[in-house]
């Protein structure tokens, strides 16, 4: 009775087994339905820096170039763009759409300040002056974003200029020691270092953002130059240069001397 039970015992374990082997193998036929997702958290890409900037103007050397505050531009232009200031590209808009208004008001897109007109106020002109400085001298008025040259008998010839944005305005006494036509221009290993977007050199023409003319201050590398960027007059923009359109920057550069004297305040 013992051998009896024994064999059934035996033959019971082997029809285990064997079952369990044929059920691994049906479940191995069958691919397994992946796990159902109910809820997949979204998780926002970083925001990448292009390098951008219209036109290479200041607004690239110095605008420079982007790593302006905060600092992305208020939208990535297309096209490459560098300049002399990073804003090079940072573009006065009025609010976008989306963002909450008053209520009742009018939705209004992001505006190209390249469409704006020209402010008046920033047109060359002759005007009244009052100050100290001599005939001859450049005055350099950097909260009000006006460049005199005195000429004498209380009167200057007055530009508009846009001048370094917070944290790169400067003030002081400086001379012109060189002056030349359509300039190169070569950024500086500290704005490479904000703005490796940069190119290491340009050669000068329309799209440089130093512009049709530039005058050299003392051995700084700071310059009084023509830009690309012209809707950039009267803000502040650059990384510490004096920019002008380049119809005035023209005017002045031929009418002023190598030892000019430069007053910036």
């Amino acid at each position: 009775m013992f051998k009896k039970m024994s064999v059934a015992l035996l033959g019971s374990a082997c029809t285990f087994i064997a079952g369990a082997n044929n059920a691994s193998a049906f479940d191995n036929s069958v691919p397994n339905d992946p796990p159902v997702v109910l809820y997949r958290p979204q998780v926002p890409q970083a925001t990448a820096r292009v390098a951008s900037n219209a036109n290479m103007g200041g607004g690239f050397i110095e605008f420079l170039f982007g790593d302006g505050p905060g600092r992305g531009p208020a939208y990535a232009p297309q096209q490459p763009i560098y300049q002399q200031q990073p804003g090079y590209y940072d573009q006065r808009r009025l609010p976008p759409m989306g963002e909450p208004q008053m209520q009742g008001a009018v939705q209004q897109e992001m505006v190209d300040p390249r469409s704006l007109p020209f402010d008046p106020k920033y047109e060359k002109q002759l005007v009244d002056y009052s100050g100290k400085e001599s005939a001859g001298t450049i005055v350099v008025d950097t909260p009000n974003k006006f460049l005199y040259l005195v000429e004498g008998n209380g009167r200057a010839t007055r530009y508009g200029i846009g001048v370094g944005r917070p944290g790169f305005t400067w003030s002081g006494v400086k001379s012109i020691t060189a002056k030349r036509e359509w300039p190169d221009w070569t950024p500086p290993a500290e704005m490479i270092a904000r703005r490796p977007d940069l190119p290491r050199h340009m050669e000068g023409g329309p799209e440089n953002p130093l512009g049709a003319r530039a005058m050299y201050l003392g051995s700084t590398l700071y310059r009084i130059h023509g830009s690309n960027e012209p809707w950039t007059i009267g803000t502040n923009v650059s990384s510490g240069c004096i920019r002008m359109r380049n119809e005035d920057v023209i005017d002045l550069y031929g009418r002023v001397n190598v030892g000019t004297k430069v007053v910036v305040m």
